[in-house]
């Protein structure tokens, strides 16, 4: 059996594109796997957060976790903060890392560009997701195509660590589906679809209710034409939206195409409308019961317990091969 770890930060409301793109995949890799999904609050902190608000979306992501269908049973579902190893490994990454490797990085030049000032935490956010990975030895990362760089670093600091101080770390691959990996922004098909986009429009929260939900669909980018045709290099915007309606529907793209065959971009967004409402009312219905329940805490905990136990089998072991005294117990 395989070790999976994979994370989504508490910052904004996730999206269908986290839905297709990450959670559903996730709720599969858990049949055969040994999965560990964090709810990457360390990570959050490198820009600015309100508290309370941190709070508040670090437990609403973890209940849409388990209300997607993530089972706790089989899979960790826990707070990276919980698990004080994480920050204790980063730091030894990050020591192990190269200001080179961390000035190449895509993200950070994108987030720092235009700023006066931009955190150290920023910055080195790359080391501690490679201890997020190592922690667990994953052998699979699900990654989106924009943190492909990122696992990059963290293969290279596994073979650095093992070249230094003996075999210990898997050299983790990435996981990438091929068909739903990339739900784009409604508004912009050469975007992907974020929760921190400024458009509301642009994106649909996973809690949005279906007549916000409508609304959004309605007034989603279209290309030039009435064709509903796939055909994601002359025609961006509804091949996204097929996208979704296959991802939504369980139809293939093919099956998309022959069902609206000769009918209008209104008819297919009506019906892509409800294909997305009825996907997600399940979700919210369950996210709520979740969340009303409190049985979230117990979850987190358990989880996070189980996810302690491995991660200090792992610190311990580093800190030895590194030349660290032990602690006597």
């Amino acid at each position: 059996m395989k070790t999976v770890l994979s994370g989504i930060q508490p910052s904004g409301q996730l999206t269908l594109g986290n839905y297709i793109g990450a959670m559903k995949n996730f709720v599969k890799l858990q049949e055969d796997h040994q999965c560990y999904f964090m709810v990457v609050d360390l990570h959050a902190i490198t820009v600015p957060q309100e508290p309370a608000q941190l709070r508040e979306q670090s437990e609403a992501v973890a209940a849409l976790f388990i209300a997607a269908g993530i089972n706790p049973e089989k899979s960790n579902v826990f707070l990276q903060s919980h698990v004080p190893q994480h920050a204790e490994l980063g730091w030894l990454m990050t020591t192990l890392t190269n200001m080179g490797e961390l000035e190449r990085m895509t993200q950070f030049k994108d987030k720092a560009a235009g700023k006066d000032s931009v955190g150290a935490g920023l910055f080195v956010y790359p080391s501690l997701m490679a201890a997020d990975i190592l922690l667990y030895n994953a052998d699979l990362v699900p990654v989106g195509e924009d943190q492909k760089q990122h696992l990059e670093l963290t293969r290279d600091l596994a073979g650095r660590f093992n070249h230094r101080y003996g075999d210990y770390f898997t050299v983790p691959e990435p996981y990438i589906p091929e068909v739903g990996a990339r739900i784009m922004s409604l508004d912009d098909a050469s975007k992907k679809m974020s929760k921190s986009n400024p458009n509301a429009g642009s994106y649909i929260a996973l809690l949005d209710e279906p007549k916000v939900i409508r609304k959004k669909i309605s007034r989603a980018t279209t290309d030039s034409g009435s064709e509903v045709r796939y055909d994601p290099a002359g025609k961006p915007e509804i091949s996204n939206l097929m996208g979704i309606y296959s991802q939504c529907s369980g139809l293939s793209l093919q099956e998309v195409q022959d069902r609206f065959e000769g009918q209008m971009y209104g008819t297919f967004k009506k019906e892509l409308a409800e294909a997305v409402v009825a996907t997600l009312e399940p979700i919210q219905q369950r996210y709520h019961d979740i969340r009303e329940s409190g049985e979230i805490g117990r979850i987190l905990a358990q989880s996070a317990e189980r996810a302690r136990e491995a991660a200090d089998v792992t610190l311990t072991a580093v800190k030895e091969r590194m030349g660290f005294l032990p602690q006597l117990r």
